[in-house]
């Protein structure tokens, strides 16, 4: 048991199950299922975060019948070719103290894509259709049901043989049981709609299907949303009501929030960082206040103290913390050791767990991008040959590169022009709602100073230097500057400024504000969203289909409706053209038709970046080995700086 973290690191029982702490891994799609099965690189994840002392982990969604295919990456469990990777995950699993569930899965209408581009017929209740994804479903007869039925039945009996140690049903986010409990959604006027109990009914006959195939003694939990955060979803009192008539049937209930069905429920999937730490344990309390069962908890638990406080005050019996695990494996055993500090803490950016998948692409980390590629980076190799190693710029991508190479054995000099670390971060953190990006600065400081590389502050770097220093490597690091286009035309009087001179406070800012967004990311929106807070009357102009176009949606989504409260006209389409005294000048960039707004005090750029890249070229024919990183090769974001400070470190 943790000294500083009692309750959290002791033992529960959840049914025949012992785990040794509360910390759980939620279920969560991860984009590296191939074929449907369980695969090597799959298995390396979740042993990561079972080795790194998590209590339990929950397997991603699995597929219990041929219409639950909601993604091209998901696994399959309605056959037993699933049962051998099953296996051998559960194997090395449990190889590390770690419990092992499965979810069991079925989207009903919520089917955002398919395997060859073509819509595939969606099943659920009723003829309801889907807000988010403009699916309009099949209704499902009695036969259909009793095959969506038998398939959880199955599915439960292959995970049992594969040895894992229980199911989880999954009933959250909008999904098929869900679309049954919910009278907004599920209009049947059958035996499986109308009264609670009949609208009960799919989640009895499931139970009964799965106790039918693996018995008594196998453990069946349930997930579901308490609110699932739409005008239309489950409220908490239904949901409170259905989860005590369903006690009879459960080893545990895993609460949550929102769902899969409309915009802002779906945030609530992944909670963005604006979202408050914690914030369903209010619920789950209400929960663990009616039923004897084990009550499991998740949403924005990112970091053991408030894990702990949450079992301590009786709230939740387990915490959810996924995103915890995602950006820092080892989280529980430091925890457990008293090293809180050296824990590097999600910040909730989304940007490449769930902004990955949503991509169709495998999960990682911004921060910790060996998240994702273990088979890779899952193990730092000690360098054969000690080097002396200059990284140039402290900013996120050469605080990787040093933590890494002076990890690897190298001694490493970081040298950073200004005085503090964290380059464009710094920036990104003044935001609204972006508060916690600083976090990667402080995780990343912390990182450095544990594999002992050195930082020097204040002190540019040029060629004196470098010939001073005489280093075997060099990493450049030196980041980008705001890019002002050249085609451009600025008329006199036109108050023209970056969005960097206002974040650093180093302008004053009209009453009529025109952001001119040319990437359509975080900048150009908070922007909008901070000088709106401030009293200023904003139009947001983006070069793009709409505003935040490359940013997570979850993230973008919550921002598209803190400007629209905030009266932010978005103008899509736009590209900028120019600006005078009191008009800014666009361009449709499709019709290529003018587009005039008038009466503007200060254009505001938010044109994207230009590399710092001086230092890189003067280096092209120096003696050392010389590797150019992050932005000062092409502007990007912080996750391709970091993974390529990882890249970087381990060539040397």
């Amino acid at each position: 048991m943790s000294a500083d973290f009692p309750n959290l690191f002791s033992p529960i029982s959840i049914g025949n199950v012992d785990i040794k702490n509360r910390i759980l891994s939620t279920g969560h799609d991860t984009s590296m299922p191939t074929d449907g099965t369980v695969n090597d690189r799959l298995i390396a994840y979740q042993e990561a975060r079972a080795k790194g002392g998590a209590g339990l982990i929950c397997v991603q969604v699995a597929a219990v019948h041929d219409t639950a295919r909601y993604s091209s990456h998901i696994l399959m469990l309605d056959d037993d070719g699933a049962i051998p990777g099953y296996a051998r995950l559960a194997e090395r699993v449990h190889a590390h103290g770690c419990k092992l569930f499965a979810q069991l899965f079925h989207p009903g209408r919520e089917i955002m894509e398919s395997s060859d581009g073509t819509a595939m017929v969606a099943w659920a209740p009723s003829i309801t259709p889907s807000e988010r994804y403009h699916v309009i479903p099949r209704p499902m007869s009695k036969a259909m049901i009793a095959e969506v039925v038998a398939g959880f039945g199955k599915s439960a009996a292959r995970v049992k043989q594969a040895g894992l140690d229980g199911v989880e049903i999954v009933a959250s986010h909008g999904y098929l049981p869900a679309q049954f409990l919910n009278p907004n959604v599920n209009r049947r006027e059958d035996a499986y709609g109308g009264s609670l109990d009949n609208r009960l009914r799919f989640l009895r006959e499931v139970f009964a299907a799965i106790r039918e195939n693996v018995g008594l003694d196998f453990v069946v939990g349930l997930r579901i949303s308490g609110d699932e955060k739409d005008p239309d979803g489950l409220t908490e009192s239904l949901t409170l009501e259905a989860i005590i008539a369903l006690e009879e049937h459960l080893d545990y209930v895993n609460v949550i929030a929102g769902t899969s069905a409309s915009l802002g429920g779906a945030t609530h999937i992944v909670p963005p960082m604006a979202i408050d730490n914690a914030y369903v344990a209010p619920f789950s309390a209400a929960v663990k206040s009616r039923v004897s069962i084990p009550v499991l908890v998740a949403g924005r638990i990112n970091q053991p103290q408030t894990a702990e406080q949450v079992v301590a005050t009786g709230q939740a019996d387990m915490c959810g913390m996924t995103r915890a695990l995602i950006c820092d494996p080892e989280m529980p055993n430091k925890a457990m050791a008293g090293l809180s500090d050296d824990i590097r803490a999600c910040i909730a950016c989304n940007q490449a767990c769930i902004g990955h998948f949503h991509k169709g692409y495998p999960i990682s980390c911004i921060q910790h991008p060996e998240t994702g590629r273990e088979l890779t980076y899952g193990t730092l190799e000690t360098a054969l040959e000690k080097k002396k190693v200059m990284v140039v710029g402290g900013g996120p991508g050469g605080m990787k590169a040093a933590s890494v190479a002076a990890g690897r054995g190298h001694d490493v000099t970081l040298y950073e022009a200004s005085p503090r670390l964290g380059g464009q971060a710094l920036l990104a953190q003044l935001l609204p709602g972006r508060t916690e990006f600083g976090g990667i600065v402080t995780n990343l400081t912390r990182e450095m100073e544990l594999a002992g590389a050195k930082v020097k502050t204040g002190m540019p770097v040029d060629m004196d230097l470098i010939r001073a220093q005489a280093p075997d490597a060099i990493i450049v690091a030196t980041g980008a500057e705001p890019y002002v286009p050249h085609n451009v035309e600025l008329g006199e009087g036109a108050h023209v400024v970056d969005a960097w001179q206002v974040l650093r406070d180093q302008v004053n800012v009209g009453a009529s504000v025109v952001v001119a967004d040319w990437r359509a990311d975080w900048i150009g929106m908070g922007m909008a969203q901070m000088l709106a807070e401030s009293g200023c009357h904003v139009r947001l102009a983006v070069n793009g289909l709409h505003g935040g176009e490359l940013m997570p949606w979850y993230v973008r989504d919550m921002a598209a409706a803190r400007l629209h409260t905030l009266g932010v006209e978005t103008i899509p389409y736009a590209r900028l053209y120019g600006a005078d005294q009191d008009t800014v000048y666009l361009q449709h960039t499709v019709s290529e038709q003018p587009i005039l707004i008038e009466g503007v005090d200060t254009l505001v750029l938010s044109q994207g970046h230009a590399p710092v890249a001086g230092l890189l070229e003067e280096l092209e024919d120096h003696d050392a080995q010389v590797i150019g990183i992050g932005d000062c090769l092409a502007p990007r974001t912080a996750e391709e700086a970091v993974l390529e400070g990882l890249k970087a470190a381990w060539r040397i």
